[in-house]
């Protein structure tokens, strides 16, 4: 039986490279169907990965408040939301009401009145030159507190944390990222050395471990660039740079920027409105994901309260921002995953097609062989061979060109793309089993032939 099947294989074989031009055309259709869905599936998995990433980056159930800066007069680009909420700003303070700002106290409300909050940490942040040596480099300067790694899932690569006495007492020392380490202590260990920030010395005690951050993450979700950052204790920024709260007669001047001992405030925010917040933006992670939609309205509510009715802080969601992008991608490849398979119907039409031109050039074959002793399966087993053939050559041919063009795409447009194992499986397995599904009706025509009408066929 398998002798009589691997000879039915070998005539199938030959009749496919007998008209090689042919089966070529024939198979483009799968071809090129079984490329478009390995590449599209490329780049929807590309897109997967992207967002994970950046889920890693903002943290998971983090929630972020940021003082809200009112835009000076000549912007051209204000909404009209913008507009109302600046002029019911205007409205309020001309009744008398003033707000604080975003400042610790905010935090500490936050992490004792609310109950679905986990970690709340208040970040300081300013731009200044870090200078070691001869080596001098801007970058930006952190005050936190340590629930801000937990939050952002940031590790150590050596070193150690802030401790209770450093945060209490706000002592100079600083965790660094990794370009920061390369930059001032490419062949040193950094912990224990001295770093200068404007005109702050902080003594190194850990650096992180590096992290890949793309342009687009940092644009888009207000990531910063932890490898090239420098983070100290929030109350070591508050005693050792400046407490915002604190007036000085640098309030009282119309410059467009504060400067503080060469660390200067890197924003569009000016004069009073940089003065205004204590701190730059408060992290909150809430508990568990279903939390974080009514937390959120908590703290507008309660923050509203504390900044007598004055909206002058943005609230933004991070992760539920992530996953509507997600459900933009995941709609976009459906779509094109979609096209992608009509090529796929469109080249099993194709084999069908050319299979059953195949049977009426080839009646007097058939009446032969059906003469010989062959039987109706053996017909069916011959034709169908042909187009299985056809489709899984121009499956393997498909995979090679889909891994091409998934590079391509990658390369051209900067899109990641990742072909996966899954990806080639069912592409492959599409393809296989469009030669058998269009492959059938030919087959089974051609067994139907009457063999003395076909021989005398001419």
């Amino acid at each position: 039986m398998f002798e009589r099947y691997k000879y039915i294989f070998n005539i199938a074989l030959e009749a496919v490279f007998l008209n090689k031009f042919r089966s070529i055309l024939t198979a483009l259709g799968i071809i090129f169907g079984v490329a478009a869905v390995i590449s599209m599936m490329a780049i929807g998995n590309g897109a997967k990965k992207e967002i994970l990433d950046q889920m890693k980056l903002v943290g998971v159930n983090n929630i972020i408040i940021t003082p809200k800066i009112e835009k000076g007069k000549g912007s051209s680009s204000q909404s009209n939301n913008e507009s109302s909420t600046s002029q019911q700003s205007s409205d309020n303070k001309s009744k008398g009401k003033f707000s604080p700002g975003l400042s610790l106290k905010d935090a500490e409300s936050i992490k004792k009145i609310i109950p679905s909050v986990q970690k709340v940490c208040p970040v300081v942040i300013y731009e200044t030159d870090v200078i070691n040596k001869t080596v001098r480099s801007s970058t930006k300067v952190s005050g936190v507190t340590p629930d801000f790694f937990e939050l952002f899932n940031i590790d150590l690569e050596q070193g150690k944390m802030f401790n209770a006495e450093q945060l209490r007492e706000g002592k100079a020392v600083c965790i660094i990222g990794s370009t920061i380490k390369s930059k001032f202590f490419p062949t040193e260990n950094p912990v224990g050395q001295d770093i200068k920030c404007g005109r702050l010395w902080l003594r190194v005690i850990g650096v992180l471990r590096k992290r890949e951050v793309n342009q687009a993450s940092i644009e888009n979700l207000g990531i910063s660039d932890y490898n090239n950052s420098v983070f100290a204790p929030v109350q070591t920024m508050m005693r050792r740079v400046k407490d915002r709260t604190m007036i000085t007669a640098a309030s009282f001047h119309g410059s467009n920027y504060a400067d503080y001992g060469d660390v200067i405030f890197s924003s569009d925010r000016e004069g009073e409105e940089l003065l205004k917040n204590q701190i730059d933006k408060i992290v909150v992670q809430v508990k568990q994901s279903s939390q974080i939609t009514p937390t959120t309205e908590l703290l507008k509510r309660m923050l509203l309260r504390r900044h007598q009715g004055l909206e002058d802080f943005e609230i933004k969601v991070p992760e539920l921002l992530l996953k509507q992008e997600q459900r933009t991608k995941d709609i976009f490849n459906i779509v094109l995953g979609a096209i992608a398979s009509i090529s796929l119907l469109v080249g099993g039409i194709g084999i069908m097609n050319i299979m059953l031109a195949s049977v009426m050039e080839r009646i007097k074959e058939i009446g032969i062989r059906q003469a010989i002793g062959a039987t109706k399966r053996d017909i069916i087993a011959q034709f169908l061979s042909e187009a299985t053939i056809l489709s899984i050559t121009g499956g393997l041919i498909g995979i090679v060109f889909g891994l091409i063009l998934s590079k391509v795409i990658m390369e051209i447009t900067g899109i990641l793309t990742i072909v996966s194992a899954m990806s080639i499986i069912i592409s492959f397995g599409v393809s296989a089993s469009v030669g058998i599904i269009f492959g059938y009706m030919p087959a089974k025509r051609a067994a139907k032939q009457d063999p003395v009408e076909s021989l005398r066929h001419e």
